[in-house]
């Protein structure tokens, strides 16, 4: 697997990325969209069973490429499967020539100051190793912030980079996610606090150090671009955060160089029950939108 490939590859930026990442909590209402009720299984196993399956479906479906979708986010035990018996990282890269990265967070601690930090990870250097040997490019970590507290921010775009750091210390590329809940009636005032305090965390980064961001639609078009400029941010990359896929689509065409990194707008439309054919044909609609917004700017 050429790293320096790729990184081109992400850096160019031609398309999206695709969030496959569901964890076990978001995993039920994943695979009940998808058709799947809560009686169809039972336990974890089969759970993670069925949701791998849809996952494979949609990274094996003729549309899910390079061309349209430069990466793919993976939940752990995706990671850890095969897709055809090959190692999922591996065929995404060497089959479908989509970067693979892994979302790393654990969940997220009860609010204070207004925000929700990530809980701890103890394990952390153990699973990057295992992401290294399993040929994953990057990572995603989550955090989430439900008000425009400067104290609350703060503490979550320091705890961001310095989990980032840990990743980028065995040489993988770090997506940054603090999430602004798109709902909250401060949400522009928490941006404008979140870059000011993401501007600042990137100065303390070493020459040559990139990180990217995974952040919520703005509320002002164009509002990241000092972020999308910055010399010490490879791609800043969308959250859906609950928009219809129509309406992240319509919002992310109007910010220029960001591009969407969409998990439920991605799979919105897509059922266990349709045929192959039909499957195929509404994700292909699906990419070829989130592509095409993606790139509009």
């Amino acid at each position: 697997m050429s790293k320096a490939e790729m990184l081109a590859q992400m850096r160019a930026g031609n398309g999206f990325i695709a969030a496959l990442d569901q964890s076990g909590g978001s995993t039920p209402k994943a695979l009940k969209l998808y058709g799947v009720p809560e009686t169809a299984y039972s336990g974890e196993t089969q759970m993670f069973d069925m949701i791998h399956a849809m996952r494979a479906r949609i990274i094996k479906s003729p549309a899910f490429t390079g061309d349209k979708v430069v990466g793919a986010i993976l939940f752990e035990q995706t990671m850890d499967r095969e897709i055809d018996g090959i190692p999922t990282a591996t065929y995404l890269w060497e089959k479908r020539h989509v970067v693979p990265f892994l979302k790393i967070d654990k969940g997220l601690e009860a609010e204070a100051d207004g925000v929700q930090l990530m809980k701890p990870m103890p394990e952390l250097d153990a699973l990057l190793m295992r992401a290294v040997k399993a040929g994953i490019f990057g990572t995603k970590e989550r955090s989430v912030i439900n008000a425009a507290n400067a104290r609350g921010i703060e503490a979550i775009v320091a705890q961001q980079f310095e989990v980032g750091r840990q990743v980028a210390a065995h040489g993988l590329m770090p997506i940054l996610e603090p999430e602004v809940t798109i709902s909250i009636a401060d949400k522009a005032e928490a941006e404008a606090m979140l870059q000011d305090a993401i501007l600042k965390h990137l100065e303390t980064l070493a020459d040559g150090a990139e990180v990217m961001l995974k952040l919520s639609l703005p509320t002002v078009d164009n509002f990241y671009l000092p972020l999308v400029d910055h010399p010490k941010v490879l791609k800043v990359v969308a959250l859906s955060g609950g928009h219809s896929r129509d309406a992240a689509n319509a919002i992310l065409a109007r910010n220029k160089g960001m591009i969407a990194s969409f998990s439920r707008a991605l799979s919105e439309g897509l059922s266990a029950g349709q045929s192959d054919a039909d499957f195929d044909a509404v994700l292909k609609q699906a990419i070829a939108s989130i592509h095409a917004a993606s790139v509009a700017g």
